[in-house]
């Protein structure tokens, strides 16, 4: 009897040494229809190790993915699919963009101010007056999130051309926004409904 630690290490453990086993015996037989059926069987037996990522997309590309792996790409075998490359394997992903732009008011949010710029692009009318109202409500909405208390529209309306450049100026008049105590309350019943599931 061999110990785990006298024979070589598992390339993909999760399917044990059987599998390594019988991958390591593939490699060895030389009538390539004879490999190519011993390969299949190889594949559905990891399939049947794994029978609830069945729905996952792609799941026979990945196992034969992995069997290629497993065999340190030295198969020599009609693959079905193409399968992934010994350099991609080990190559890093490239590098994530951040985008390192300032956000003003962070609790607005970047998707807030963005919608903001899109409506001053927007032709004057009925739709963009209201798009103004319902962003300007969203906004209340937001600042009510991180600040409990009431806030005075006065404040919405100036954080509003402000981050419009000055192109969207809301009178107070002309335009009322949802009640703060009306926000809050719904809030809280959203909230109580959802604690009571």
């Amino acid at each position: 009897m061999k110990y785990n630690t006298e024979v070589k290490r598992l390339i993909l453990p999760e399917y044990g040494r059987n599998i390594q086993n019988m991958v390591d015996h593939c490699l060895t037989i030389e009538d390539a229809v004879e490999r190519k059926r011993c390969a299949n069987s190889i594949i559905n037996i990891m399939g049947c190790m794994f029978p609830h990522l069945r729905d996952v997309n792609d799941f026979k590309h990945i196992l034969w993915d992995h069997l290629a792996i497993m065999s340190d790409f030295q198969l020599d075998i009609e693959y079905p699919y193409e399968i992934i490359k010994k350099e991609d394997l080990y190559s890093r992903p490239p590098i994530v963009p951040y985008n390192d732009g300032r956000i003003r008011y962070k609790h607005y949010g970047k998707t807030l101010e963005n919608m903001i710029k899109r409506a001053n692009d927007y032709p004057e009318g009925e739709e963009k007056d209201v798009l103004i109202k319902l962003l300007a409500n969203q906004m209340k909405k937001s600042f009510l999130t991180w600040n409990k208390e009431t806030v005075d529209d006065r404040k919405i309306f100036d954080d509003l051309a402000e981050l419009s450049g000055g192109q969207i100026i809301l009178d107070e008049e002309q335009y009322r926004l949802t009640a703060s105590r009306d926000i809050l309350a719904r809030k809280n019943k959203n909230y109580i409904r959802k604690a009571g599931r």
